[in-house]
């Protein structure tokens, strides 16, 4: 039948008419659907059409209201009933109670049972109907404040509390309905405080004060609820607000309980009152410890220790009470104070482990280092009289340490507290055992984090300390070997750090036997370094070798550390040994010329492996050759650098060398040098161009100089060599003389490189290309009168003398000097000597007489218009008397003429020169004699 239908007035009016008639058509429809809610089963689901279906008969059967009589009123009260208790079974029904949808349905269907009972309404003959139906609301509300709907909750309630004000609370007698007055008010309390609907919680909950009649119950009731208010208030963010709410519910609950005591009327009320005022002066106590209201807690303290009137009878003993205390002594300062209640804590057999270990954490967060001691003291006391957890230990243990980062006075004074605490006995003995095995790790990590702390800091002492401790708690088996082997190994670097060298090698032995791998090797490398023992850490690195997880990492590491050991040595083997394996073509953590280039500058801090430099050195040139300039050395920059300086090492090493002489090494590092700088030559497009002259010059004089050193003859290979390389250096110098860059060259080494091409040239019996580079040399602007006058005495020596060269030098030289603005006639002189003897040894006393006496007249010729000292004295002596002596072997032959040139040449010159004046009278007079023999010789011929 549709709605429309239902509410016509004519249909009303049928019914009102025919009262007696209570099977209704919609009461049949709804009874129909009561009983199929009687009859699920408990394994069968509720339809989800069914409350609906309820609800849309029961918003029909609203449309008649007011309902036609008595007998209508009381089937409907009747279906209500049976709906409700059809609800009781369905909700008692295993299967739907784990679902929160058939949870739902089940209490929509509480609700259209409530709502049918307030439709029906008063009906003769069932006592307190109203009661009855506020009860049906005020259960279902129950419900839905389960579910957490909280609206619908909130709507029951209300419906419950309207069709409870039609009541006279005053004339109410049965105690059950007196109860549902105050428990309807509550819940609807509850469900405003849980939609934070505060205000309306408490104005309720104050409503409720005019509900208690006396009754003690009711009392607990409402002190209870105010409680558990006060306490959801605390739970809340820690506020003032929040706090200020809790202790002011907190106190209206003491004054209920306070109140409710005068209506105990039996021994258990009394004693329930009095556990419940305890209670919530504990909850108070807790507020004014978050208020920071000290001297309040230790107030309450009292009062619940007391037990109210002053008495030890009823006084609490409640396991947080010290703790209250503890912590507001703490807060007062009263450190000593907060130590005995602390102390009192291990008497006291009733505290459980959670709240002493609390307590204990409490204590040493506020004081700190101080307390560390006191911690340990109350710990092992607990350990004497009760049964204490390895959980317990640990937090204590974690707790005493804290989460310092070691090295300052108070991490070393907690460390060594909890060193103490975890070394004794009888906490030794909590950890042990399979059931314990996470906590054993948990205090393990704990001991190994404040030990690797204190190592970061290098406090290396109280590191060894901590982690000989955390040993204490790795079990001796296999599983736990590699733990095992791990913690001698940080011992073998703490005691390391100490240089306690052989407690470190003792650790490091056992960790090897449990774990033999590169770690313990390159410790115990480490040790040997530390002693001094050069050889055995060399043979250690064979060792590493040999290790199965090695990886040429570690060579690498070991290089570092004999460095900063000053271990060269063994640096050095260490790196050798890195060196193999590139060859291999394995991955490697650098680049080979960087560990060629570090080889190098370790050997060159000695001066005695410049030997051992240079095989390196020409390693790296073989490889650079082998893989290609750009591949070994590196691309762009980085590749420029690294060749720069092996170039400039070389030449360095070179000229050090040298300068020892050290001949050999020197030539070799300065062939090096020009062919590391012919490489950087080609990628820098000529800007070492003088670089690779100056070390191919420097190379050739080596092998020179090194001849002299020996005393030895320059084999034939060595010559060739020589040879090769001043070709070289001769098209590079040529290059640069023909683009008119002589200027970027030092005079002296075109002087040198001159000198050493003549003396390579002798030796191969070139005196044309002799005599061709000396030319060279006096054409360029490097050449000056000293350069020449070098090569011509140079030229002149024996055994590769080379007359031609040497007066073509000291003529040129002579030259020179005698177009100066100031000439230095001692070098003239020296070079006249050197020219006059040159040209008789060349050509004789007797050949070519007119030349020699050229160079006399020359020097006579510059000797006129002299000061006297001008001319060095003794050499113009030695032209005087040498010319009047080559006299001597014409006048044997009769070349009377020849002779008188010579002895004319000779007084000329004696004329010019200072203390002659006794030998110039008898030329003079030996000269006139000679001149009248030679004439009287004449006229006897005529």
């Amino acid at each position: 039948m549709r709605i429309a239908e239902i509410s016509t007035p004519d249909f009303r009016q049928l019914h009102r008419e025919t009262e007696s008639h209570t099977h209704h058509p919609l009461l049949s429809e709804i009874e129909l659907l009561i009983k199929q809610s009687e009859s699920i089963s408990k394994d069968q689901p509720l339809p989800q059409s069914l409350p609906s279906s309820l609800r849309q008969s029961l918003t029909r059967l609203s449309q008649l209201a007011p309902l036609p009589g008595n007998s209508f009123n009381l089937t409907v009260w009747k279906l209500s009933f049976r709906l409700w208790n059809a609800c009781v079974d369905l909700s008692n029904a295993a299967a739907l109670r784990s679902s929160s949808s058939s949870a739902e349905s089940i209490a929509n269907l509480r609700h259209v049972a409530a709502d049918m009972l307030f439709l029906a309404g008063d009906v003769t003959g069932v006592p307190s109907p109203t009661i009855k139906s506020s009860l049906f609301y005020y259960k279902t509300g129950l419900v839905w404040h389960g579910l957490e709907k909280f609206d619908l909750a909130s709507d029951c309630f209300e419906r419950a509390t309207e069709i409870l004000s039609k009541i006279d609370i005053g004339r109410v007698a049965d105690a059950g309905e007196r109860k549902l007055f105050l428990d309807l008010n509550l819940a609807r309390s509850r469900t405003a405080w849980e939609v934070s609907d505060r205000n309306l919680a408490v104005t309720l909950l104050n409503r409720g004060k005019k509900m208690l009649f006396g009754s003690p119950d009711h009392y607990k009731s409402l002190s209870n609820q105010f409680l558990a208010f006060g306490k959801s208030a605390l739970s809340r963010e820690d506020d003032d607000c929040s706090l200020n709410d809790a202790l002011r519910l907190m106190n209206e609950s003491l004054e209920l309980c306070e109140k409710g005591m005068g209506t105990a009327k039996t021994r258990e009320d009394t004693m329930e009152f009095t556990s419940m005022r305890i209670k919530t002066l504990r909850f108070i106590s807790a507020v004014h410890l978050q208020k920071g209201e000290f001297e309040s807690v230790i107030k309450c303290v009292k009062v619940l220790r007391n037990g109210g009137n002053g008495s030890s009878d009823g006084a609490d003993q409640h396991a947080s009470l010290p703790v209250l205390a503890m912590k507001a002594w703490l807060g007062l300062g009263k450190y000593s104070e907060a130590e005995k209640e602390l102390r009192g804590m291990v008497g006291n057999k009733d505290i459980p482990e959670t709240v002493w270990v609390s307590a204990v954490e409490a204590y040493f967060e506020v004081v700190g280092t101080a307390g560390a001691e006191t911690a340990k003291g109350v710990f092992l006391g607990l350990l004497g009289r009760c049964h204490v957890s390895a959980k317990a230990a640990r937090r204590v243990a974690h707790r005493v340490l804290g989460e310092s980062r070691g090295g300052d006075s108070g991490s070393r004074i907690r460390a060594n507290v909890v060193a103490q605490l975890v070394s004794d006995e009888r906490v030794i003995a909590l950890f042990a055992g399979e059931d314990v095995t996470k906590e054993r790790k948990a205090l393990h990590s704990v001991l190994w984090n404040s030990a690797s702390a204190h190592f970061g800091a290098k406090d290396f002492e109280t590191s060894a300390e901590m982690f000989e401790k955390s040993m204490l708690y790795i079990p001796h088996d296999i599983e736990n070997r590699v733990f095992r082997a791990k913690g001698f190994r940080v011992l073998c670097l703490c005691y390391l750090g100490l240089s306690q060298l052989d407690r470190a090698h003792e650790y490091i032995e056992e960790a090897e036997k449990l774990e033999p791998n590169i770690h313990c090797s390159f410790l115990k490398f480490k040790i040997y370094l530390q002693r001094k023992e050069h050889s055995s850490a060399i043979g250690q690195i064979d060792a590493m070798l040999s290790c199965l997880d090695f990886s040429p990492h570690y060579l690498s590491l070991a290089a570092h550390e004999a460095i900063s050991c000053q271990a060269l040595p063994v640096a050095v083997a260490s790196l050798s040994k890195f060196l193999s394996f590139y060859t291999s073509g394995k991955t490697m953590p650098t680049t080979e010329v960087v560990v060629f280039r570090t080889l190098v500058t370790i050997l060159t801090q000695d001066a005695g492996s410049e030997t051992e430099a240079l095989d390196f050195m020409l390693q790296a040139q073989s490889r650079a050759s082998k893989l290609g300039t750009e591949c070994f050395f590196g691309s762009g920059e980085t590749g420029k650098r690294e060749l720069k300086w092996f170039a400039l090492t070389s030449w360095n090493l070179g000229s050090r060398c040298g300068d020892a002489k050290k001949y050999e090494l020197c030539g070799e590092f300065c062939r090096l040098a020009s062919e590391f700088y012919s490489c950087l030559d080609t990628v820098e497009s000529g800007e070492n161009t003088v670089m690779i002259l100056r070390s191919l010059v420097l190379s050739v004089t080596a092998i020179i100089a090194l001849e002299k050193q020996n005393k030895s003859t320059l084999t034939e290979t060595q010559v060739k060599l020589a040879a090769e390389l001043l070709v070289r250096a001769g098209k590079i110098m040529s290059s640069l003389l023909s683009d008119g860059k002589d200027c970027i060259m030092e005079p002296e080494l075109i002087f040198m490189y001159t000198l050493t091409a003549y003396d390579i040239h002798g030796r191969l019996n070139n005196s044309a290309l002799q005599l061709l580079v000396v030319k060279t040399f006096a054409g360029s602007k490097s050449c000056n009168y000293n350069y020449l006058l070098q090569l011509g005495i140079f030229a002149s020596q024996n055994p590769r003398s080379n007359p031609d060269v040497s007066t073509f030098a000291l003529n040129e030289c002579l030259s020179a000097l005698i177009a100066s603005p100031s000439p230095d006639y001692p070098t003239i002189a020296l070079i006249i000597r050197k020219l006059i003897g040159l040209s008789s040894v060349q050509k004789g006393n007797t050949e070519d007489g007119e030349a020699i006496q050229k160079m006399y007249k020359q020097a006579y010729r510059i000797m006129v218009g002299l000061k006297e000292g001008e001319y060095p004295t003794d050499e113009g002596k030695w032209l005087a008397t040498t010319a009047w002596n080559r006299a001597a072997l014409p006048v044997r032959l009769g070349q009377f003429e020849n002779a008188k040139k010579w002895l004319s040449i000779g007084l000329e010159i004696a004329e010019k020169v200072s203390g002659m004046d006794t030998y110039k009278a008898c030329m003079e007079d030996f000269l006139a004699g000679f001149q009248a023999k030679v004439s009287s010789a004449a006229d006897d011929r005529i």
